[in-house]
């Protein structure tokens, strides 16, 4: 959409569609931007896939950590057994989260509910906080305090490796479509994990990863324990996992934040799109352009533009148009281009809310 300042154009030029036909009425995702429109949604459906058989793994392993814990009386076992849990809970708000956010805009939400799938994200940190680590500090400090003898450690021992088993599954799946879709962009595994703002592939990366790490935690407590007689090595373990449990909650807690509250572009990409508005014919430069995250993949960019003086308003218009046809066809991800004509003298320039130092 473009919104041409009164002092350059007339009121009847002031609404332009996102996708250049100049129809107030059209909606993002038509033509211009189909192919991301397309993109985001096969992108959504491998998220959903990954969510549900890291959901279904850690239900079936759940059971199994606590049939084992409350054998062999392992307080690093119940730990287990209630991460497990936790990443069940944290997968059913994740499924939540990709067909919330998958709504199409209405009258209310005219970006979409792209974002509430942050919320649902956030929720789903919060529930690793809540269940999975509390649950491993309170047995953790409660065998270091009683120090109860364990029972026969075996059926734990089975129960982990099986266990170790399904979650690897699970993490590798993850891990497919993190190397893909960094592979796509040109960037390392890390730093696509690090920037994606898919947190739903984030969220099972992590908590596969945190699962497999407090696996061979809660054998190592077991077999401590069995090698000393000491069933403090075995609180340690059911407190270790519970430190994990709460990285890992922070780490997603503090990513899906700044995602709500509407986070920008990369600095890179926003350089890319500030480079390619600047060489449309017509303009001579673009004093000031904004991102934000509107949902997984999804974008919204508005820039203030400096069009040259012998401009018509029919100039504006076409070059405008031009600019919300290049951005959604060449940068993945963009759903709405807002432009704003205004003076280059810096008068007409509105200042930033940028955080200090960025």
């Amino acid at each position: 959409m473009t919104l041409p300042s009164p002092d350059t154009v007339t009121d009847t030029d002031a609404i332009r569609s996102v996708d250049g036909t100049g129809d107030p009425d059209a909606k993002p995702n038509s033509d211009a931007n189909g192919g991301a429109a397309a993109e985001a949604e096969e992108s959504g459906g491998e998220s959903a896939g990954t969510v549900i058989v890291a959901g279904l793994a850690n239900l079936a392993i759940a059971v199994a950590k606590l049939i084992g814990g409350l054998i062999s009386h392992s307080s690093a076992m119940l730990s287990e057994a209630a991460h497990s849990v936790a990443d069940t809970v944290t997968e059913v708000f994740l499924f939540v989260a990709l067909k919330r956010g998958e709504k199409p805009p209405d009258e209310k939400h005219p970006f979409g509910y792209g974002r509430e799938t942050y919320f649902w994200a956030f929720i789903a940190s919060l529930a690793t906080f809540l269940v999975g680590a509390g649950f491993s500090f309170y047995q953790g400090i409660t065998t270091i305090i009683e120090r109860k003898p364990e029972g026969d450690p075996m059926v734990s021992y089975i129960v982990l490796a099986v266990s170790f088993v399904l979650e690897g599954v699970s993490f590798l799946k993850a891990v497919r479509q993190v190397r893909g879709a960094a592979r796509k962009w040109g960037v390392r595994p890390a730093a696509y994990l690090n920037r994606t703002t898919d947190t739903t592939v984030k969220a099972v990366t992590f908590e596969d990863a945190a699962a497999l790490v407090g696996l061979v935690l809660a054998a190592l407590g077991l077999f401590l324990e069995e090698l000393t007689g000491d069933p403090l090595w075995d609180g340690i373990a059911a407190i270790a996992i519970g430190l994990l449990l709460l990285v890992v909650a922070f780490v997603l807690a503090r990513a899906n934040k700044s995602l709500l509250i509407g986070q920008s572009a990369s600095p890179r990409i926003e350089q890319e799109l500030k480079a390619e508005i600047a060489a449309m014919e017509h303009v001579d430069g673009v004093p000031l352009l904004l991102t934000s995250v509107i949902g997984p993949g999804k974008l919204l960019v508005a820039a203030k533009v400096d069009f040259d003086d012998t401009s018509t308003v029919a100039d504006v218009e076409r070059t405008a148009d031009e600019v919300e046809k290049r951005l959604v066809e060449r940068h993945e991800g963009v759903q709405y281009v807002f432009l704003d004509p205004t003076r280059g003298d810096g008068r007409a320039r509105a200042e930033a809310h940028r955080p200090d130092g960025e």
